[in-house]
């Protein structure tokens, strides 16, 4: 068995000095006169599963209570709860509890500093507890609601797993339907914005790098004179009417090439001559070419201007350059297409919509129809578990009260009513039933439905209040059925529920100070004595007590 509490450790609380219980897989008892200290075991344990804290339970003169609880709960990662992860080592889990008389308190997880709300977060996996104002599962309406599905079985489940999966996927089409619909004024200003950019963008047209190259001819055409004026001036330079650079390098080559005739090393300085009169010869004629195609174009310059302008104008409201302009209009368009399309998405998510809510409708009917089926059926098997249990009259209603709209565990709230006679009327657990009814009924939906959930440790604190003999020993039975396939420790002042034990543990208190003590076979005979008749030397009581083990055994036995 996989997740008991192997060990409990508890230290400075309240009649607790310093205690250490070792528990069994199977069904531990915890038995001992009234002030004991029994309860402060269960008080401790809960402690350590981050149930709230108080000084005043830290024992006269000691510093700090201290609590420790360590858990087995395996090596393979199927048996560990998820919630789990991370916290286990060599497949035990520790959750410690340290409350200061004076000061904050603090918690640990496996060693680690961790705060209650991490040890109440991870209690649940590992321990139930029922009684003496310990949380109860079983009033929390989602539970109450489990509780009845898996009575129903497994094809209701399958049900159920529909319904929700199609509750889902309402919800987030409805979720997307209604964002749509919000954004529909906002979609219309998007649009006539959008619309707007990319007819103005279009109207002008820019192209890559457009602006560019209007910018230099915008140059050129914006000083034309002055340019017409320095070519000219460069032209007369170079082969002007009266000479220029070209005639004169064309004389000086020639004079260059006579002296080569007489001097071999005037050649070199000829070709050299020559080459520059050649250069500048086609240098003359580059300017003249240059010079006549300058002309004055006031209109041409004009248009430059302009059309300069109007893609500056652009480039100041969406990018800096007409590329970017271009790419922000190509933006634009893909939303204009995108919000262009959201009147056929609204009608398509209206009709998914109306399709997942019929279908919602009709799932839920089978979900409700699953409940109401098994709904009389529990609650009779739980009236009879009770009647067993020593609550002979105690009604259990389970209730289905319709909920508009449905929400994703089915279109009704499951609600466990309960009455303590015939002649009450139910009412929600919660408000009609004391902690010793609560715990029986918890006993009795555990006997129902031994697979209710996966919690492998239970406690069960005054599940023998108000009951005896045949009852108890009812409840006795009941406790070793659960605890063939978990964990189950019980508080109890009843003898025909310690029998039943696999560990029985006396809890004695001398000078204010707790023991407890794991006892044997005729320790157990002494101590079921003592609870039977209030004397651990009576013979009668001995005897009834031999018996009572020898009944429990055979009961064990034939489990």
């Amino acid at each position: 068995m996989r997740g008991v509490l192997r060990e409990l450790h508890i230290s400075g609380l309240g009649v607790i000095d310093d205690l250490d219980l070792p528990l069994h897989p199977g069904l531990n008892v915890l038995t001992g006169e009234t002030g004991a200290g029994k309860t402060m075991i269960t008080v401790g344990l809960a402690l350590a599963l981050g149930a709230r804290a108080n000084a005043s339970l830290v024992r006269d003169g000691a510093p700090a209570a201290r609590v420790q609880a360590l858990f087995d709960v395996g090596q393979a990662p199927s048996e560990v709860p998820n919630v789990l992860d991370g916290w286990v080592e060599d497949g035990e889990v520790l959750l410690a509890r340290t409350i200061p008389a004076e000061g904050k308190g603090s918690a640990r997880v496996g060693g680690q500093l961790a705060t209650a709300s991490a040890l109440a977060t991870l209690g649940p996996a590992l321990v139930e507890v029922h009684g003496q104002g310990q949380t109860q599962r079983l009033l929390e309406p989602a539970v109450q609601t489990a509780f009845l599905d898996r009575y129903a079985g497994d094809q209701h489940l399958v049900a159920l797993a529909a319904f929700r999966e199609t509750h889902d996927a309402l919800q987030d089409a409805t979720a997307a339907l209604e964002r749509l619909r919000d954004a529909a004024r906002d979609r219309e200003r998007e649009l006539d914005l959008l619309a707007y950019q990319v007819r103005e963008i279009e109207a002008v047209s820019p192209a890559p790098d457009e602006t560019e190259r209007l910018v230099s001819e915008e140059a050129r055409l914006g000083h034309v004179e002055r340019l017409m004026e320095s070519g000219g001036a460069a032209e007369a330079a170079l082969a002007g009417d009266d000479g220029g650079a070209a005639d004169a390098l064309g004389l000086a080559a020639r004079s260059l090439e006579e002296a080569g005739a007489l001097d071999p090393e005037a050649h070199e300085l000829a070709a050299r001559g020559a080459a520059l009169a050649v250069e500048v010869a086609e240098l003359a004629r580059d300017v003249r070419g240059y010079r006549e195609s300058l002309a004055v174009d006031p209109e041409r310059l004009q248009l430059l201007r302009e059309r300069i302008g109007a893609l500056k104008s652009l480039q100041r409201r969406y990018g800096d350059t007409d590329a970017d302009v271009l790419s922000f209009m190509a933006e634009a368009s893909r939303r204009l297409a995108e919000l262009a399309g959201a009147d056929e998405r609204l009608a398509e998510l209206g009709g998914t919509v109306e399709a997942l809510t019929a279908e919602r409708v009709a799932r839920g009917g089978l979900v409700t129809a699953g409940r109401e089926g098994a709904a009389d059926r529990l609650a009779a098997a739980l009236g009879a578990e009770l009647e067993e249990l020593g609550m002979p009259g105690a009604v259990v209603e389970v209730g289905l009260d319709p909920l508009t709209p449905p929400g994703p565990s089915g279109a009704e709230r499951v609600e466990l009513r309960f009455a303590g006679g015939p002649d009450l009327a139910p009412h929600p657990l919660a408000k009609s039933a004391s902690g010793g009814e609560l715990s029986r009924t918890m006993l009795a939906c555990r006997s129902v439905m031994a697979d209710l959930d996966s919690v492998p440790t239970l406690v069960f604190d005054e599940v023998d209040a108000g009951i005896g003999g045949r009852a108890g020993l009812a409840v006795g039975r009941r406790l070793a059925r659960l605890a063939l396939d978990r964990q189950v420790l019980v508080v109890t002042h009843l003898p025909q529920i310690a029998c039943f034990a696999d560990r029985h543990v006396q809890v004695t208190k001398r000078g204010g100070t707790a023991s407890a003590q794991a006892l044997d076979d005729e320790a157990r005979v002494h101590e079921l004595s003592r609870m039977l008749a209030g004397l651990d030397r009576s013979e009668s009581a001995i005897s009834h007590a031999e018996e009572l083990l020898v009944e429990a055994r055979k009961v064990k036995a034939n489990a």
